[in-house]
């Protein structure tokens, strides 16, 4: 059941002034691609849109003037340093039809005591529902040891949706904390490496001082 409701506005302008121009204005430039048909440019809401694209695989039903159309977000890009979203890829979707998204792969439980969660792929691909996109994946970790692992095939699909991903993709796998390399202090004979530090600190005092030099110079 699709949720998220938004008006979108066919936009005329583009380019990166037209882009900026429009974010100014609290809107965030879209393209959405239709399998025959050309690709729309929009400007959806930007505060509607943020909270809506929080979610991986959302989708969204545009109110367009022409007709209303049921759309999956495919690709956010945002600003490396603010996080906005400075535009979207859309891509038209039926009720019924399945869909290739990658979701990605939620831990339960705690592994053995003294060992950690080691993730080769936090994600899979899957083909599912359009209207039926799960958020994530779970998979239980609890009470495994060390040196145990969890491939693509192992893990519980929902009902509904195919594993695309090899099924021999690694997903995680149970390791011990890597350890601490100790660095022993290296031997110093008695009264050698103060000795020579001293005398050392002596003559640098009094010839090489850059406060010495300073106010002699000024």
């Amino acid at each position: 059941m699709v949720e998220n409701r938004v008006s979108a506005v066919v936009r005329t302008s583009f380019g990166k002034g037209a882009a900026r121009k429009l974010r100014a204005s609290g809107k965030i430039p879209a393209v959405v691609y239709g399998r025959e048909a050309e690709p729309i440019h929009v400007a959806l809401p930007a505060h509607e849109t943020t909270l809506i694209a929080r979610r991986a695989n959302a989708l969204i039903e545009l109110d367009l003037a022409e007709a209303e159309q049921l759309v999956l977000i495919k690709d956010v890009q945002r600003d490396p340093v603010r996080q906005i979203i400075e535009h979207l890829d859309l891509v038209t979707v039926k009720k019924g039809e399945k869909v290739s998204v990658d979701v990605s792969i939620h831990t339960e439980g705690e592994p053995f005591s003294g060992t950690m969660v080691q993730f080769d792929h936090s994600s899979v691909s899957l083909e599912a529902e359009a209207t039926d996109i799960p958020e994530f994946i779970s998979v239980s970790v609890e009470g495994l040891e060390e040196g145990s692992q969890i491939y693509a095939r192992d893990l519980v699909l929902p009902e509904g949706s195919n594993l695309q991903s090899d099924p021999e993709t690694l997903i995680l796998s149970i390791q011990l904390p890597a350890k601490t390399l100790e660095i022993e202090p290296e031997d110093v004979q008695d009264g050698e490496e103060s000795g020579e530090s001293g005398s050392e600190g002596e003559s640098d005092g009094g010839s090489e001082s850059a406060g010495g030099e300073a106010s002699g110079g000024d």
